[in-house]
């Protein structure tokens, strides 16, 4: 597929259009988890743990409903992409049906986080903080599922400013009344962790609100008929979605699962072990936002030129990103490697720690290229509205070899006990295996004529 200069760098700038938001919009995200640590932690040390016990909970199932909503992504960008936008209203209003059904499935199950606790033998003293944090700040979860089927409207007709600029309101909304709630100002009594529970709940329901607004503007009103109607479920429909979601959200559950239970483990090691570890986890997750943003905008790209009956351009848009990933990570790894000791005293002033979380940002720019790879190549194959194999994929690499590989070395189950080491290098291997996967997929998928009608009738 013979390309001009000139095309490269056109779809570059697409790319970096759409994704650059979206990646402004995970770092506010993410920016709400240091907030609420922050202020827990100047509480006490007990609501600090609270809440992180209630994070455990409250975020992986967050991400779970939100992987099995993206699906409304790929949707609506082929029917945008088609020119038949005004039937993604459709799409998203079963949207939102799926929204009420999973969101409440979720509820009944966050419910019972004081057993699971106990379960694992959570310090009984911790329990009752992390319970109530739970129960309060999951009355926002239907809130900000409603939230993202808005936003996956926008994102799918290319639009992906509107969530970058809910998120940043939303960050300083938390900021706000964190300083109410936790510590007790403008009337209100001080409730420590739990104040970060209410302000999580209001924060949700406050994106909700701000991106219905958004698509209430007569741009998305009249072009998509969101509002044209009121729509029944319609079962086959969901069904579509829920074959195309769910294996999306549960891609990333196996991951972020993978990655919290090496810290679990990890916490046999010692406090050292662990906190360098976290460091390591937390750097590499900023790192990770760029390829993030770039999977997203693949996605968009894929499946508005797949629906607009351009293989050729959709192939593009794929390789674009990939090798803009990869170059990308080439960049990172070289900062992590020569920048790592002051990155890391940038967290800490343990010396153990500093010296330990430095060894391990080897790690992390050792699997740069892989763990970027995968994170581009699976946003692409769901514009190719591939996802079953994708997480077939992911379960086989981070279970069946990152998981296992790293407790062996890392505990001594093959006879070599390497420690955290071991660990890190089942994280690499693992990924390694994903990645490679993931990209021998993509470019096999993309050069594969596709039957437009039938995949646009399957998608709506």
């Amino acid at each position: 597929m013979p390309v001009a200069p000139g095309a490269l760098g056109a779809e570059l700038n697409k790319l970096i259009r759409l994704g650059s938001p979206v990646v402004a919009a995970q770092m506010a995200q993410m920016g709400m988890g240091v907030v609420d640590t922050i202020m827990a932690g100047r509480a006490s040390a007990h609501d600090l743990a609270g809440v992180a016990l209630g994070g455990n909970i409250i975020w992986p199932s967050m991400i779970l409903l939100m992987g099995v909503l993206m699906a409304l992504t790929p949707t609506i960008s082929r029917l945008h992409g088609a020119g038949r936008t005004a039937d993604t209203g459709e799409v998203v209003r079963q949207g939102l049906w799926m929204a009420v059904v999973t969101s409440a499935a979720v509820l009944l199950l966050v419910s019972q986080a004081g057993t699971a606790y106990r379960f694992i033998g959570v310090d009984p003293d911790i329990i009752p903080l992390a319970e109530q944090y739970v129960l309060i700040a999951s009355i926002g979860l239907p809130g900000v599922m409603f939230f993202n089927v808005f936003r996956y409207l926008c994102d799918g007709m290319g639009n992906t400013r509107p969530a970058m600029v809910v998120a940043f309101s939303a960050l300083g909304l938390k900021i706000f009344l964190n300083w109410v709630f936790v510590f007790g100002n403008l009337g209100m009594p001080a409730m420590g962790g739990i104040g970060c529970a209410w302000s999580t709940a209001i924060v949700m329901w406050y994106e909700c609100a701000a991106m219905l607004w958004v698509v209430s503007r007569p741009y998305y009103r009249q072009r998509t008929g969101l509002f044209s109607r009121f729509s029944l479920p319609d079962f086959k429909r969901i069904a579509d979605l829920l074959r195309l979601g769910v294996p999306i959200g549960l891609t990333a559950f196996f991951e972020i699962a993978a990655f919290s239970m090496v810290t679990l483990l990890v916490a046999r090691l010692g406090a050292t072990a662990v906190a360098a570890q976290q460091i390591a986890f937390s750097i590499n997750g900023v790192a990770f936002m760029i390829p993030l943003g770039l999977g997203m905008a693949a996605s968009i790209r894929v499946g508005h030129e797949l629906g607009a009956g351009r293989n050729d351009g959709a192939r593009l848009a794929a390789l674009v990103a990939l090798g803009a990933s990869l170059g990308y990570a080439l960049l990172a790894a070289a900062v992590l490697v020569f920048g790592r000791e002051s990155i890391v005293g940038l967290f800490t002033r343990d010396a153990e720690v500093a010296i330990l979380g430095a060894q391990l940002l080897l790690f992390v720019a050792l699997y740069q290229i892989v763990d970027d790879a995968q994170a581009t190549a699976i946003g692409g194959l769901r514009g190719y509205k591939d996802t079953r194999i994708p997480m077939i994929i992911a379960l086989c690499g981070y279970w069946g070899v990152a998981l296992p590989v790293g407790a062996g070395l890392g505990l001594g189950w093959f006879g070599i006990e390497l420690g955290v080491y071991g660990f890190w290098i089942g994280l690499a291997l693992g990924l390694t295996v994903v990645a490679i996967a993931l990209v021998w997929r993509l470019l096999r998928l993309s050069r594969r004529p596709w039957n437009y009608p039938h995949t646009l009738a399957s998608a709506t």
